[in-house]
């Protein structure tokens, strides 16, 4: 059974939750320990330790225990939703016996309608989370919060700066969309940036995105994964001293990102990677699971409905643009008019999320960047 790989939480958590306020978040979850295993029947959220950080070579022995201390000790919002810590994944023999592990725990939970979060580890376990829809019959849109594209070459794919050029290689490729949020220009090559192009992936620049967080909410609306590394935050925020930042999001822009992740209707995971045992990291980590689960608890549930939904027509030249307006969330999304790849995995892709200045920009004669490629791939 793919839950024997997990360790119950340590004693040193369970004995801290003890002394915690009884309003505390550590106070309503149920944990994994020597004598019981949770319920999954009634649990929406899973909290899952991975202990391997063989993908990152700077990286200390992984130490969770300060993350799982802050987060119980935080207080919990008008939430729900179940949440159940399941305990660690223990380093596997091999990086890719860590992987199957990680991959049939993530299937596992995902089947049952639990939303998995994990607690690296180097962030090539990004990979192990993805090979965990294997077997769910669905393609996948990867959104990585991230100052690097983590492009590697093939004799490295074990690593956390190489996981993409393994989840794009390797069979079966499930992968239909990457978008990278905050990447850093100057720490990926010019030959990156055009493969990114090429691929019709999408990414936003650190700048834009600090600018302007919401400009990266419809790539979350759209996603299925969402990988965290934590070098994308800016050491001063982070507390990571270990491996200098100067440039990256602060704390309140990544807990920002984190909360768009949870209130996305179709994000099933989140794994938040390349922490280095900091006691002020885990501060901000606890944070960041803390939006995350309070943008979860206010999902709205939203099937987008044409019949339902405000319809916006914008002539372009010879096309014609259709918008769609959310009347409950106000949120935009814009018609795919066409695929003409058949595969049925692909059928449920008809509207793709936006911003309102899309339409606006629109209305000015400019097409989405996003519609474009969405069109190019169709076209592949």
């Amino acid at each position: 059974m793919a839950f024997d790989f997990l360790e119950p939480v340590s004693a040193v958590v369970l004995d801290f939750v003890k002394k915690l306020n009884m309003q505390s978040l550590g106070k309503k979850v149920v944990f994994h320990t020597k004598e019981d295993f949770p319920d999954l029947n009634t649990a929406k959220i899973a909290i899952i330790g991975v202990l391997d950080n063989r993908g990152n070579s700077n990286a200390l022995t992984v130490d969770l225990d300060f993350i799982r201390k802050e987060f119980y000790a935080l207080f919990p919002g008008n939430w729900e939703s179940s949440i159940i810590d399941l305990g660690d994944i223990p380093e596997g023999n091999t990086q890719e016996d860590t992987y199957y592990a990680v991959a049939k725990i993530v299937s596992e939970l995902i089947k049952k309608q639990i939303l998995p979060i994990i607690l690296g580890g180097s962030q090539d376990l990004t990979y192990a989370m993805y090979r965990g829809y294997d077997q769910l019959d669905q393609m996948v849109n990867l959104v990585a919060i991230d100052s690097k594209f983590d492009f590697g070459k093939e004799e490295v794919l074990n690593t956390s700066e190489s996981f993409l050029s393994k989840i794009i290689i390797n069979e079966p490729t499930n992968l239909f969309n990457y978008s990278n949020v905050g990447f850093q220009t100057y720490f990926n090559s010019q030959e990156e940036i055009d493969l990114i192009e090429k691929l019709y992936f999408d990414c936003f620049r650190l700048g834009e995105v600090s600018a302007s967080p919401a400009i990266a909410e419809p790539v979350f609306r759209d996603c299925d994964l969402v990988s965290l590394d934590l070098t994308a935050v800016k050491s001063s925020d982070s507390g990571n001293f270990n491996i200098f930042t100067p440039n990256g999001f602060n704390g309140k822009e990544i807990c920002a990102l984190s909360r768009y992740a949870g209130l996305s209707d179709k994000v099933t995971s989140f794994g938040i990677f390349n922490q280095h045992n900091s006691k002020n990291e885990s501060v901000l980590i606890a944070q960041i699971i803390w939006y995350f689960i309070e943008g979860y608890n206010y999902r709205s549930l939203e099937t987008p409905n044409q019949n339902t939904f405000l319809k916006y027509i914008v002539p372009i030249d010879d096309l014609e643009l259709i918008f769609f307006k959310s009347p409950k969330t106000e949120r935009w999304w814009i018609e795919i008019p066409f695929f003409t790849n058949v595969n049925n995995k692909l059928k449920k892709n008809t509207l793709l999320p936006c911003t309102h200045e899309d339409y606006l920009r629109a209305c000015d004669q400019e097409i989405p960047d996003r519609w474009w490629k969405v069109q190019r791939k169709n076209l592949i």
